[in-house]
């Protein structure tokens, strides 16, 4: 397979995110926006200005969102609740497994700013547990796009959707790293670059980041996969199950905590099919001061970390 190119552009995915919720509302009246105070953050003011009467703002009232946003959606609308992501998923995840998953809601929970996107604000601001909270509610779509054209599909895609769905939107601006002709697919991870000697699993804002470290080791003769996990529930076991038996070791690379994320899900799969060496890198403790970007280095989560743990396994 060809080697897909990254985009030298940054690019901002609540943009991204906005742009397409507000499309979509044009042509879809069922579609509403539910927020706790947070309509600059989450990009809405476009939205708030085109449909004043679908943007219902409940203040910061995390719980309470969620489950108006149940509510709405048992009378039939589309909401696509809006906060960032350590709220709504930490004060609210009672009523997002019990009103909206156990229910079977059609509800779509966007956890803005994800990861350690609010830099200087600290572990209370930083959402590193959300992918591990959110795999353990039953049915419920996880979606982690890593750019802003698999952050588009990812909201038409949640509008059309079965059950309840959550979805980190990034903060800070990121490279394209995928192709436009069919770069997203739920429950489908897809393959940026080939390699036969270790492979590189990556979701989110890692996932450019993972394509630079597989181009500096094929550079040093090494070959490494990588494939980005948009999708973590489902996830694809096939392409995972197929990277273990076909390479040497497994790198894992998110913007989260080590446990029961991306990681964990990769790990539980080869375990049970094919176990394969590993090396599961994401945010090891909490947090000290500093932007996204120097946080992103204190715990390797860059290039440099990815290729030296790939190099461990490929050895």
């Amino acid at each position: 397979m060809s080697e897909k190119t990254v985009s030298a552009g940054l690019f901002d995915c609540r943009k991204a995110f906005a742009e397409t919720l507000t499309e979509l509302a044009r042509t879809n009246e069922r579609i509403v926006a539910v927020c706790n105070d947070s309509v600059g953050s989450s990009n809405l003011k476009a939205f708030q200005k085109e449909f004043p009467d679908r943007l219902i703002n409940v203040g910061i009232a995390e719980q309470n969102m969620v489950g108006v946003a149940a509510g709405l959606a048992n009378a039939g609308l589309i909401p696509y609740v809006c906060c960032a992501s350590p709220f709504l998923t930490g004060r609210a995840m009672e009523q997002v497994k019990v009103d909206a998953a156990y229910n079977g809601y059609h509800v779509v929970l966007c956890g803005m700013s994800p990861g350690m996107a609010y830099g200087e604000l600290g572990p209370t601001h930083h959402s590193i547990e959300d992918l591990a909270w959110m795999r353990a509610i039953h049915d419920l779509t996880i979606l982690v796009p890593a750019d802003p054209f698999q952050t588009r599909e990812a909201v038409r895609w949640a509008a059309q959707a079965q059950g309840p769905v959550f979805m980190r939107v990034g903060r800070y601006a990121v490279p394209a790293v995928s192709d436009e002709a069919g770069g997203f697919a739920v429950g489908r991870a897809d393959e940026l670059h080939d390699g036969s000697d270790v492979t590189i699993v990556a979701t989110g804002t890692l996932v450019s980041r993972a394509v630079e470290a597989a181009r500096n080791l094929k550079a040093s003769g090494i070959s490494a996969r990588v494939l980005n996990v948009s999708s973590l529930a489902p996830i694809d076991a096939q392409a995972l199950i197929r990277a273990a038996r076909e390479t040497r070791g497994i790198v894992t690379a998110e913007e989260g905590v080590p446990q029961g994320g991306l990681g964990g899900a990769v790990a539980e799969i080869v375990a049970q099919s094919h176990p394969v060496r590993m090396r599961i890198l994401g945010v090891s403790t909490f947090a000290p001061t500093g932007d996204a970007s120097f946080l992103l280095d204190h715990f390797g989560l860059n290039a440099a970390g990815i290729e030296a743990a790939a190099r461990e396994l490929a050895a």
